[in-house]
């Protein structure tokens, strides 16, 4: 479980494809106090370390996870947003985030706002899927490669969220263009809440 608060944007150093798998190997500032069958969100998806030397990591991406993700879309060099699993005692300053991708969008527009930034995305809407809950809603919670965003200008099937200097500086924000991928996870208390509701109706 996850908080969707990102502690930093890993670059990454190798990918290697074994049939339908994908090793990636990363750099960052923590590896030494990695373990292996460690469990780190990488852009919102929860991959386990297989792999460490003193300044790298290994985690595999498998077939189903490369089709709902944008890690098939990675090179080396591009920075990937990562955080450990969430300490119980400590706080939630984000939001409840499983680490599951549910789907890919699609930045269609960034707008500098005197200092912050809009980006708008595009997801492919699946009717029966929104009743369930994957769907964004007005000032609800979103995970966007794994940061933990508030939705402005929720539409069918589009929304914004808002980017202050530091988020845009120490995530992978700052490479978005008009046409990336990123990675969506939907909030999970919607969805059951929607689920819920469905049973009762």
């Amino acid at each position: 479980m996850f908080s969707g608060i990102v502690e930093e944007a890993a670059i990454i150093t190798n990918l290697k494809k074994d049939g339908g798998n994908l090793h990636l190997t990363l750099e960052c500032s923590f590896v030494d106090e990695l373990k292996i069958d460690q469990s780190i969100a990488h852009n919102g998806v929860c991959l386990t370390v297989v792999e460490k030397t003193d300044k790298t990591y290994t985690v595999t991406a498998i077939q189903e996870t490369l089709d709902k993700s944008n890690l098939g879309h990675l090179n080396v060099g591009d920075k990937v947003n990562l955080e450990r699993s969430m300490i119980m005692n400590g706080r939630l300053d984000g939001h409840i985030v499983q680490g599951h991708v549910d789907q890919t969008a699609k930045c269609i527009e960034i707008k500098e706002a005197d200092g912050s930034w809009y980006f708008t995305f595009q997801y492919d809407i699946n009717k029966e899927k929104a009743a369930e809950g994957y769907m964004t809603v007005e000032k609800g919670s979103v995970t966007v490669n794994g940061c933990s965003l508030t939705v402005v200008n929720s539409k069918d099937d589009r929304f914004s969220v808002a980017i202050i200097p530091y988020t845009y500086e120490f995530t992978n924000f700052h490479q978005f263009k008009v046409g990336s991928v990123i990675n969506l996870e939907f909030d999970i208390l919607g969805k059951y809440i929607s689920r819920i509701m469905g049973l009762r109706s």
